[in-house]
């Protein structure tokens, strides 16, 4: 017994099928964050050769890592210290936590506006990919931007002698608004599904 056929999709009407091919207008902003993401990636091996160049004594690689990460003192030290290695490693955790944050935005932004990616049972494929939706993204932008915001934020207190008080009050407000941000958005995501369940179920 042969299987049945799906019907074949209704073909759209002029208008409603230039408004949705409208949603291939956003290529080209993915595209550019393709590129910044290869900005990041320059700015991640320069600081990284700096860092390394500057555990060998070179002196302007050490300068130049100084002037980057906003360390200031009576002088330049003449070698790295803690401090400095601290503040330099975070630097380039936050470039990867941004980097991980681009291609969340550009992958499954993809998937849930553009066209799919068609994906499945790929080796490769993000756990997460597979239930995006635009709820899912948006909470998993809301975990990443606080993790990002937590790394200012220690970078800032590893380096309190450098900044005025208030700017220490600032950021730890503005984290503080992050993560509530982040809560608010998780409990109405979840508020949503409940509810979508339950209308489901009826």
């Amino acid at each position: 017994m042969s299987e049945s056929t799906p019907p074949k999709p209704k073909p759209l009407r002029p208008l409603p099928r230039f408004i949705f091919a409208s949603r291939w207008l956003q290529l080209p902003l993915y595209l550019g964050l393709i590129a910044a993401q290869a900005v990041y990636v320059v700015h991640f091996l320069v600081e990284l050769t700096h860092l390394v160049e500057a555990a060998f004594g070179n002196q302007t690689a050490l300068e130049a890592l100084v002037s980057s990460i906003g360390y200031k003192d009576a002088a330049v030290p003449s070698a790295l210290n803690e401090t400095i290695i601290m503040l330099v490693v975070l630097a380039l955790i936050d470039v990867v936590m941004i980097s991980n944050l681009l291609i969340m935005v550009i992958v499954g932004g993809y998937e849930t506006f553009v066209s799919r990616m068609d994906l499945d049972g790929h080796p490769d494929q993000p756990e997460w990919l597979s239930h995006v939706n635009a709820s899912v993204l948006k909470v998993k932008l809301a975990m990443a931007i606080i993790g990002i915001s937590s790394i200012h934020l220690l970078k800032t207190f590893i380096n309190a002698a450098n900044y005025d008080a208030k700017v220490l009050v600032a950021q730890t407000g503005i984290h503080v608004v992050f993560l509530l941000s982040a809560l608010a958005i998780a409990y109405t995501d979840k508020l949503l599904t409940a509810t979508y369940k339950a209308a489901r179920h009826d």
